[in-house]
């Protein structure tokens, strides 16, 4: 069966972030999130959707990872290949939506603000209470462990800083999901409340 509204989503994590977030902040569920295993299966999957003959709207969520923009101008890529004339040279800080007569309507939002480098684990360590002394605790304790000792690569200090600190709530170890659900994470933040603005004006919500 053909689906009107998709949204598309690296991995597990971002889909559960979506559903708690979406639940908090009462947006209707008249889309399904497709979670599709890697950047890498989102990037074929994503132009084989764009042609079918039913869809009406889709999202596309991804990491810029350390490159915002070469993850931005892949995905453009795709886009005017697609027969989309006029997309955007840069990301719209609010999250991009782009429309094509006779075309299905598409918004992209590069994690974790559309404006800088990152990835899901950064956009939740925007919804980290303000003043919190252990999400400051957390930063020092990795900056204490020499290099050769760090048993992650630099580009998951993200991932470390945010599992670190979320090891030292009331229920260690929560995902990320549900650590919206416990409010350990603020789904109330400015850049919680920006995503989902995002997803209702994508699907007319």
């Amino acid at each position: 069966m053909a689906e009107k509204c998709v949204l598309l989503v690296e991995g597990k994590d971002d889909e559960h972030v979506f559903y708690h977030l979406l639940e908090h902040h009462q947006v209707p569920k008249e889309f399904r999130i497709v979670e599709q295993g890697g950047i890498g299966k989102l990037l074929e999957s994503f132009p084989v959707r764009l042609k079918a003959s039913d869809l009406e709207r889709i999202g596309v969520v991804v990491d810029a990872n350390t490159d915002l923009d070469a993850r931005w101008q892949s995905l453009r890529n795709i886009l005017l290949r697609a027969g989309y004339d006029e997309v955007r040279l840069t990301p719209d800080s609010n999250g991009t939506l782009v429309q094509q007569a006779g075309k299905p309507i598409v918004g992209i939002w590069l994690m974790p603000d559309n404006q800088v480098p990152g990835m899901l684990e950064d956009f939740c360590g925007f919804l980290v209470p303000d003043g919190d002394p252990l999400w400051v605790k957390a930063e020092e304790c990795l900056r204490q462990i020499p290099e050769t000792e760090r048993r992650f690569v630099p580009g998951d200090w993200s991932k470390a800083r945010i599992h670190t600190w979320l090891a030292w709530q009331a229920e260690p170890g929560r995902p990320l999901g549900t650590a919206i659900t416990a409010r350990y994470l603020d789904a109330a933040a400015p850049h919680a409340h920006r995503l989902m603005a995002w997803v209702r004006r994508l699907f007319d919500l």
